[in-house]
C-alpha cells in the first residue's frame, strides 16, 4: 500500500486591515501601489552599523525561520543541524512516528506546497491520501486542500485528521463526498488499524476514533471514541537535528472559556508526568541538538503540582523552552524565579480583557488583577511575554472594552496583539449564551465576520481595535502589537540589546504607520522626520542618506 501524508501549517492571511494605508502595506504589495515607491524606500532603505558594515534594518524573513521562537532567541547552528527549517513540524513528525512505529511506509508532501507551491509535489499513485486539518481554520481553506488531493490522486481514499476536521467531520463529509474516512481525536488507536483494514480490503466498524460514509448506504456512520495513554506512548521526535523542536504534553483542557472549542476536539484532559517531560527535553538535546522546546499545549503551566515538581528537572536539562500558560499561573515573584531558574525564555498568555464583568462573561475563571498582577511580575524580570487580548466578545459594550483600551495605552509594555472577536466555529459554548446576548451572524454560511450582540456589532469592535492600536502606538512607548514583523527577521539589530532593538522597532512601527494614522500628508512628513532622526540616534539611517 502506498501512503501519502499531508501535512503542515495554513496559509498565511496577512492582516493588511490593520496595515491599510501604511508604507507596510505598500511594501507587503508593491505591485499593487507602484505610486507608492518613495514610502516603500523609505523603509528598505534603513541600514544599521553592524560588524563594521551596514545592515537592512527590514531583512524578509527567511522560510527556515517560519516557526521560530517567540522570544527570538538567537541559537548556534552546529554541524549536523538540519538548517532547512527553525523547527520541524510537530504534527507531522507526530503522525510519521505512528506510522513507522505501525511499520507503514509513506512519503510526506509539506502542506505549505499546496497553498504557495513551495515544494516538488508528489509523483505517483497513492492508495490512501492522509490529509492533516490541524492549521486549516475554513471552509474556503478545507475545501481548496480537498480539491487538491482529489485532482492529483482521484483513485485514492481521503482520511483526514485533526483539530478541524475533528469539529467539523459532519459538515465536511457532507459537503466533500470524495473525503471517505474522518479520524477524530487520537490517532494512535485508530490510524494504523484503518491503513490495515484498508489493506485488507476488511471491515472498519470495529476501529475507535472513526467517522466513515457507508460505500452502500452513504449513511454516516461512527464509532467510539478510544484515548491514547500519553505516559505510556512514547513521545515522538523527528528525524534529524534541529536547534528548535515543538512539544506536546497534553491533550485536551481543563479549562471551559466560552470563546475556545480546543476541547470540544479532546474532551478528556490528560498529561504527561512531569519526570517524562524533562526526559523527553533531555532526549531532543542529546539526541537531536535541541536547544530549544516550544510547548505548544493549550496551558504547560497546570496543573500546578506537575509545574512545582517539573522546573527543577528542566533546570538540570540546560533546554531553554517557551509555553503558554494562564495569568494565574504567574501569581508571585517565586514562580517567576522558578521559571526563570528553568530557562524559561517566553511566555504566551490569553489575558483576553481587563474588565472583570467580560471575563465573566467569558468563563475565563481569572480576575482582571490576576491579568495585573502576572503582567508586572513579568515585566520586571528575563522571561519574554506576548500577551493577547479580544474586542468584542458577546456581551461587552465599547465602555466594559475602556478598561482594556487603557490599560494597553497607559501602563502596558511589551508585545501584544488585540483581536476582534471570531465566531465561525459553531462548536464553541459561547453559543449557549446566544439568546442571552442576543447573539446574531450575517454571514452563517461563510465566516460570520459581520456578527451582533447586546454590546456592539462587528464594525465597532473592528473600530475600536483600530483606534486602540493607533493610541498605542503614539503615546506609549513601551508597547507594541506584531503586524507586519512577522514577515522580517527579528531582532531587527543583531547584537544589540533588547531594550534598544525594542526601541528601534517602535520607532520602525511608526514610521511605517504614519501615512495611515495621519491623513495630512505634511502632518506625516513631519513626523517621519522626527522619527528618522531618532533612528540616526541609534546608528539607523537611510543608505541614501548616507551616500
Amino acid at each position: 500500500m502506498n501512503v501519502l501524508l499531508v501535512s503542515g501549517l495554513g496559509p498565511e492571511f496577512p492582516n493588511d486591515a490593520l496595515l491599510a494605508g501604511s508604507a507596510f502595506e505598500a511594501l507587503a504589495h508593491p505591485d499593487r501601489f507602484p505610486h507608492r515607491a518613495g514610502e516603500i524606500s523609505g523603509l528598505t532603505s534603513l541600514h544599521a552599523e553592524s560588524d563594521g558594515g551596514r545592515l537592512p534594518v527590514l531583512r524578509r524573513r527567511r522560510a527556515a525561520n517560519r516557526i521560530r521562537t517567540v522570544s527570538s532567541v538567537r541559537l548556534q547552528h552546529t554541524e549536523g543541524d538540519d538548517e532547512s527549517a527553525t523547527a520541524p513540524h510537530l504534527t507531522t513528525f507526530t503522525v510519521r512516528a505512528i506510522l513507522r512505529a505501525a511499520g507503514i511506509d509513506h512519503d510526506h508532501f509539506p502542506i505549505e506546497g499546496i497553498w504557495n507551491g513551495s515544494h516538488p509535489e508528489p509523483t505517483g499513485r497513492f492508495d490512501v491520501v492522509l490529509l492533516s486539518t490541524t492549521f486549516i481554520w475554513d471552509r474556503a481553506t478545507m475545501a481548496r486542500a480537498i480539491t487538491w488531493v482529489e485532482e492529483r490522486f482521484p483513485a485514492a481514499t481521503l482520511v483526514l485528521g485533526g483539530q478541524y476536521s475533528n469539529l467539523k467531520f459532519q459538515q465536511i463529509l457532507d459537503a466533500h463526498p470524495f473525503v471517505q474516512y474522518v479520524v477524530r481525536g487520537d490517532a494512535e488507536p485508530a490510524l494504523p488499524h484503518l491503513l490495515d483494514a484498508l489493506r485488507r480490503r476488511e471491515p472498519v466498524g470495529g476501529i475507535p476514533n472513526l467517522v466513515w460514509r457507508d460505500q452502500d448506504t452513504g449513511r454516516i456512520r461512527m464509532t467510539g471514541i478510544h484515548y491514547a495513554d500519553l505516559e505510556a506512548l512514547p513521545s515522538p521526535a523527528p528525524t534529524g537535528r534541529f536547534p528548535v523542536i515543538p512539544y506536546e504534553s497534553m491533550r485536551g483542557c481543563p479549562f471551559s472559556c466560552k470563546y475556545c472549542s480546543f476541547p470540544a476536539a479532546s474532551p478528556k484532559w490528560r498529561y504527561k508526568s512531569a519526570e517524562k517531560i524533562a526526559g523527553d527535553f533531555a532526549r531532543y538535546r542529546d539526541e537531536h541538538g535541541a536547544q530549544y522546546v516550544k510547548a505548544l499545549d493549550s496551558t504547560f503551566t497546570v496543573p500546578p503540582t506537575r509545574l512545582r515538581a517539573l522546573l527543577p528537572l528542566l533546570a538540570k536539562t540546560g533546554v531553554a523552552w517557551e509555553a503558554y500558560t494562564r495569568a494565574n499561573s504567574i501569581r508571585d515573584q517565586s514562580v517567576v524565579d522558578a521559571l526563570t531558574e528553568a530557562h524559561c525564555r517566553a511566555l504566551a498568555i490569553g489575558f483576553e480583557s481587563m474588565n472583570d464583568t467580560t471575563l465573566k462573561y467569558m468563563n475565563k475563571q481569572v480576575k482582571a488583577q490576576a491579568n495585573r498582577t502576572a503582567f508586572e511580575l513579568l515585566s520586571q524580570s528575563t522571561v519574554h511575554y506576548w500577551i493577547s487580548f479580544i474586542v468584542g466578545y458577546p456581551g461587552e459594550s465599547p465602555e466594559l472594552f475602556e478598561d482594556t483600551k487603557n490599560f494597553l495605552v497607559n501602563e502596558y509594555q511589551g508585545h501584544f496583539a488585540l483581536y476582534v472577536f471570531m465566531l465561525n466555529d459553531e462548536t464553541m459554548p459561547v453559543w449557549q449564551d446566544a439568546e442571552r446576548f442576543g447573539l446574531k451572524v450575517f454571514d452563517a454560511d461563510g465566516d460570520a465576520e459581520q456578527w451582533s450582540h447586546t454590546g456592539m456589532d462587528s464594525a465597532t469592535a473592528r473600530r475600536l481595535q483600530v483606534e486602540t492600536l493607533r493610541e498605542v502606538r503614539w503615546k506609549n512607548d513601551r508597547a507594541m502589537q506584531r503586524t507586519w514583523q512577522h514577515d522580517y527577521e527579528l531582532p531587527l539589530l543583531p547584537g544589540r540589546s533588547t531594550a534598544e532593538n525594542s526601541r528601534v522597532e517602535k520607532l520602525v512601527d511608526r514610521l511605517g504607520m504614519a501615512s495611515a494614522d495621519f491623513p495630512n500628508a505634511d502632518e506625516a512628513a513631519g513626523h517621519r522626520t522626527r522619527l528618522l532622526a531618532e533612528l540616526a540616534s541609534h546608528g539607523v539611517s537611510s543608505v541614501a542618506a548616507t551616500r
